[in-house]
This record gives C-alpha cells, structure tokens and sequence, in this order.
C-alpha cells in the first residue's frame, strides 16, 4: 500500500541520513521544481498497458474519501483544467460508479486538456458521469462532502488566484460539509505554506508522489486539515535533492547508567530576568533542570534590590550573578525576560561561552548592534557553537526585513539565519524549523495554537538548553530537533486529554516532564 497518513504524525520513523530524496522515505520533503522533475520520471517509468499516474491517483483519491468519508452521498467535485483537476474527475467516475450522487463542475476545455485527461473526460462520461460548466445552473443537494482540484502546485507569488477562482475558493469555506483537497489545498503555495490571497481550508487533503513542504509550516497546518501522501506505487531509483525533512518525533534515551553524579549532565546557566521579567528566566531555568542538565544556574539582569534569590517551588535552582559564574565552561541560554541589560552581557558571553542559545532579547540586542553581530558571526570559525530561537518578529529584525517576507519564506528566512551567523536556528511558528548552515533543514511536525501564550519560548529556550547539556555528544541539529519536537507533543497531548485554550507555561513543563 503506498498510501500513509503524515499529519497528524504517523509513528516515528528513523532519521534519513541519506542526503537525497528516495521516494520510499515519505519524510523527505520536495520542492515545486524536484516535484516536476520526479513527476517527469515517473511518466517515463510508466510502462505501455500499466495504469497511468492519473488513473492511479484518483483512485487514491476514491479509496481515501470511501475509508474517511463512507457515508457521504451527495458529493460535489471542483475540478480545474489542469491535471490536478483531471485527478478528481478519475475519482469522481469512481465516486459515481460506487453509488454516490456525484455532480462535477469543471474549468477546463477540450482545447487545452493533456492527453491523460483527455482520457480521464472521456472515461467518465462514458460512465455517463456529466461535467457542468462553472457557469450551468443545476440545483445541488445538501453537499455533504467536497472536493477541491482545482489548481495543484501550479501557484507562485508571482501569479495570484484569479478573481473567479477567489469566488469559488469563498464559496468553498462557506460550505459546512467537509472538504478533500487534491495534492493540496488550492490557493496554498507548495514550496512555502503561503497563501495566494485566499485559500480553501480542507479538512483532509491528499497529495501525491512526494510530500510539499508548504503542507507544513507556515499557513499549511491551518489549511491542509489532516495530510495524506500516496507515492502512487512508484518506487523511483534516481535521487533528488529535498528541500527539508519532516521531524516527526524522539527516540527515548537509554536510563541513565548507575555510575552517573550531576557533573555527568553538565552545567547550565539561564542569563535573563530583568526588572518586572523575572519569570522568564524562572521559566527556562525550571525547563533546563527538567529536560536532564545537572546543575543549573541562574543569573538574573534585574536591578531591584526585592529580586528573588531562591526559587521555593525548585530550590533546586542556584542564584549567581554574572561575575560568579565561571561562562567558559557552561553551557547558557541568554535573552528570556532580559530586557534592555542583556545588551551590556552579551560581549562576554558572545567571546567566550563555548554553547550560547540565544532567545528573545539577546536576539533583539544583537539586531540592533552591529558589533553584537559581528561577535556572533565570529564564533563558528573559533569552535563556539551557537543555537538561536527567534519567532518571525526577531527573524525580521535580525535580517532587517519583514514579517511577511519571514512568513511567506520560512524555510529560506532559517537557512539564511544559520548560514549569516554559522549557527542552527530554530525559527518557531507553525511548522517550527530547525536549519544549520550545510545540512537539510527540518520541519517540526508536532505542537499547536495552545503554546500561543506567554513563557512556553522562555520554556523551549531552557529546555532545548537542558537537552544540550545533558547529551553533548548528540548530533545538535538532532538535539535541538527532538527537544522541538518534544515541547510541541505536550502541548499536543494537552489537547487530547480534552483541554481547550492556552497551555501555560508553568504547566507545560509538567507536561514535558510526563511524556
């Protein structure tokens, strides 16, 4: 069977270490261009009598709405005038074939069809399935599922829904029966997850050959519903190179061995916490100690002379300012809850912490400082490892462009930030990615709207910390990965033990902590 469930996440499977894209890897993720090119091969691997590629993906698209949608009767299919279109009028034959009340309205003419469609035109009327022009007037039944094929992967920025095709799309999310795109939800951009002006919101959606990583991250989570990919039986032997891979979950860590003590698990120290911030800090540093860090340090930024020297909830914690803390052997997370004053700190930690995460703030210092920035780029080359957790506000500055542009190129925006800074970034959002300056960047599978709430990036900060100190030898971008992953599965769980709303920050550690 070719056909797998992707989001929500299928069990995990082994990371792929392999640097290019084989089809028998789902994970791996394709861009518009490898798409076509791997849609190119796999017409040529077609052999003369076999089923055609759109023979066998509507009929992926039949056999997934009878197993998810088995009692919709009144269906009613949208299909454009390209192939993606010529896929729902494969499977609206086999829909009406099945017994279903199907009714087609097509966009396409005689004129412009491939020859696969063509096919596809012919076969379902011969089934005596009709095609309504968009402009026919039939009265529908109560539609009780839809069918979006409208416009495939075809759409760039450059090249915006039409006005008529906008019209549907509204006409589509008015609709209160559920919605099945075909490869993705037209109006969303494949290789980005951004949204061509509008798009139809799909509650499930289907895509073929190789997963797009716009399916993912950006608006993509909002607007795919649950996501399907069928390799449509092609086992293809030429690599292509992915764009990204798909993070889909951790391998438990064996107990720790019994001659292990706390300097095992190395040092952390939580530099941040100014004035009327303080719990940001707390936050990070409770995470650090939770995520498996043997000691853990925190140095608070704020002047009050009330400021808190010991947590009574972890006493566990120990208070030290900067200057007690000897920065050239912990490992730190700077810039939760640091205010302005993180800005004075920064130098030091800049030359001489040999595993610096750099969270809030300490980001909006350094965009704001050109010698900051300078400092940070100058770390890769002396053999100090950085890792930065920007969401796309601190991306923008940092690169001194939008937020817009940030979101509408998440996967672009993070390798350019790991790549100007010779540092991993993991640029948080929907589809949270995890990108270094040479390998294949990852997109986050797990999480959702419940860690919109103040302090969980003060808690991913301290946890993706805790991880680094407590597996030094692990691969980082692996690390970092699976502590993403980690923070995004319990607000997941959350969920599914029937919690609505916001996660807060202080029970998300509580979470991260029973998985």
């Amino acid at each position: 069977m070719s056909m797998q469930r992707l989001c929500p996440p299928a069990p995990s499977l082994p990371v792929h270490e392999d640097p290019f894209l084989l089809l028998d890897d789902p994970f791996l993720l394709a861009d518009t261009a490898t798409t076509r090119h791997v849609e190119t091969q796999a017409l040529a691997a077609v052999q003369p009598g076999e089923t055609s590629l759109m023979q066998r993906a509507g009929h992926a698209l039949y056999r997934l709405i009878m197993a998810r949608y088995p009692h919709a009767q009144n269906i009613w299919v949208l299909a454009g005038a390209g192939n993606n279109g010529g896929d729902a009028i494969v499977a609206a034959a086999w829909l009406h074939k099945a017994g279903k009340q199907v009714h087609v309205t097509w966009l396409g003419s005689p004129a412009q069809m491939s020859s696969d469609t063509t096919k596809a035109v012919a076969a379902a009327q011969q089934a005596g399935l009709a095609l309504h022009p968009l402009d026919s007037e039939v009265t529908l039944p109560a539609i009780e599922l839809m069918i979006d094929g409208l416009l495939g992967i075809g759409l760039t920025p450059d090249r915006p829904v039409s006005t008529k095709i906008a019209q549907i799309i509204a006409a589509i999310n008015q609709l209160p029966a559920p919605v099945v795109a075909v490869d993705l939800p037209s109006g969303l951009i494949a290789d980005t997850g951004a949204i061509a002006s509008c798009c139809v919101r799909a509650d499930t959606t289907l895509t073929f050959l190789c997963a797009k990583p716009g399916l993912f991250t950006a608006e993509g989570r909002a607007y795919s519903g649950e996501i399907w990919l069928d390799t449509l039986d092609m086992a293809l032997s030429a690599p292509f190179p992915p764009v990204a891979r798909l993070w889909t979950g951790v391998l438990p860590h064996p107990p720790r061995a019994h001659n292990t003590h706390k300097g095992s698990f190395g040092d952390v120290a939580v530099v941040g916490g100014a004035d009327s911030m303080t719990g940001a800090a707390i936050l990070a540093a409770r995470a650090a100690i939770g995520a498996g860090a043997g000691r853990v340090y925190v140095s608070l930024l704020t002047q009050s002379p009330a400021a808190i020297a010991l947590d009574t909830l972890h006493p566990e914690l120990m208070f030290r300012t900067i200057q007690q803390l000897d920065i050239s052997k912990l490992t730190i997370a700077c810039g939760c809850g640091a205010g302005q004053e993180v800005a004075h700190v920064l130098p030091e930690l800049l030359r001489k912490c040999p595993r610096l995460l750099l969270d809030a703030d300490a980001l909006n210092a350094i965009a704001a400082d050109a010698a900051l920035q300078q400092l940070l780029k100058a770390r890769a080359p002396m053999q100090m490892t950085t890792v930065i957790t920007p969401h796309p506000l601190e991306a923008a500055r940092l690169l001194n462009i939008t937020v817009d542009q940030v979101q509408t190129s998440r996967l672009k925006t993070a390798k350019t930030l790991a790549q100007h800074f010779g540092c991993i970034c993991v640029l948080k959002g929907s589809g949270t990615i995890i990108a270094t300056p040479r390998q294949i960047s990852l997109i986050n599978i797990s999480g959702n709207g419940a860690l919109a709430t103040a302090g969980t990036g003060d808690v991913l900060a301290g946890w993706l910390t805790g991880r680094w100190s407590a597996f030094p030898d692990e691969a980082l971008q692996h690390n970092m990965a699976c502590g993403v992953w980690q923070h995004g599965d319990a607000a997941d769980r959350w969920q599914q033990a029937g919690h609505t709303g916001p996660l807060p920050a202080s029970q998300l550690i509580d979470w991260l902590l029973c998985a």
